[in-house]
Order: C-alpha cells, then structure tokens, then sequence
C-alpha cells in the first residue's frame, strides 16, 4: 500500500513539475539607461499598458495570425527608456541587438496571446516581440526577421 500511495505522490509531483515548466513566466526584465533601472514588471504592471491587436503573417508559422500584447515603444516611454538600442534576450539565451527606431517606425508588440490563446513556452511564449511585417515591405527583409525573439525574457535598454 505505501508503494503504491509513494508512487501516486511522485507522479503527481512529476505532473506538476511539468506542468509549471511550461506556464509562462510572469515578468519581464528590463535593464539599462532608464531612470529605475533595472526592474522586474510583472504581468499587473504589463497588463496597465494599452492591449493592442496586430494581424500579420511570420516566416515560422503558416498564414496569418493575430497578435496580442503592447507596444514596445509604450513600454520604453512608460520607463522613461533613452539610448538607440535595445537587446532582447530569450530564454534560450538567443539574444539581437534592435535599433531603437523600429519602435518607433513600426507598431512593433510584445505580444502575450496569439490567436486569442496566452502565449506558453511551448509555442513561442511567455513573451514574442512581433512585427506588423505584412503592412511593411521593408519588414519582409531577412534582417528583421532575427528581430523577432520568442520566449523573451529580458531587454537591455542601451
């Protein structure tokens, strides 16, 4: 009988642990030249920021998706974020340097849903910087494309 009870309590244990490896994680790191820097802003503090709704397509996925998060240049403005660049870095440890001006030339989003689901680990999240790319022709070029971290984690404002 404790075999038994011993090994439900480990499976359960196993799911859970599994389970919680692919919520996504709750906050986003930000560090660099901005007044407070570095802070941890949690999904409440994300949440305050405008929702906005891009439509577009990606070179990883088949067809058009909706994407859902805010805007980076809103999250940099809230910040008081000043420098030309910002390096996003994926839990991978896959990290791009980005100009500072595509915020600001493109509604560029973090996006935190695709499709109207959370984005998971599993699929690309908790957190996905996305570009408008279908609205662009400029944005279908292969340097933009590296620009596009999934799995974000932490931006270092520079």
């Amino acid at each position: 009988m404790f075999i038994k009870v011993a090994a439900l309590a480990c499976g359960l244990m196993l799911a859970s642990i599994a389970t919680s490896a692919d919520q996504p994680a709750l906050s986003l790191h930000v560090t660099g030249q901005f007044a407070k820097a570095p802070v941890t802003l949690d999904r409440a503090a994300l949440d305050d920021l405008s929702a906005v709704t891009i439509k577009t397509s990606t070179v990883i996925t088949d067809g058009t998706h909706s994407f859902t998060g805010f805007l980076m240049r809103d999250l940099l403005d809230h910040l008081g974020a000043t420098g030309t660049s910002v390096t996003a870095v994926a839990l991978n440890d896959y990290s791009v340097e980005i100009p500072m001006n595509d915020f600001y030339d493109y509604d560029v989003i973090v996006a935190t849903h695709m499709d109207g689901k959370a984005l998971r680990r599993a699929d690309k999240g908790p957190f996905w910087i996305v570009y408008p790319r279908d609205d662009h022709r400029a944005l279908q070029d292969i340097r933009f494309d590296y620009r596009w971290v999934w799995q974000l984690y932490q931006l270092d404002v520079q």
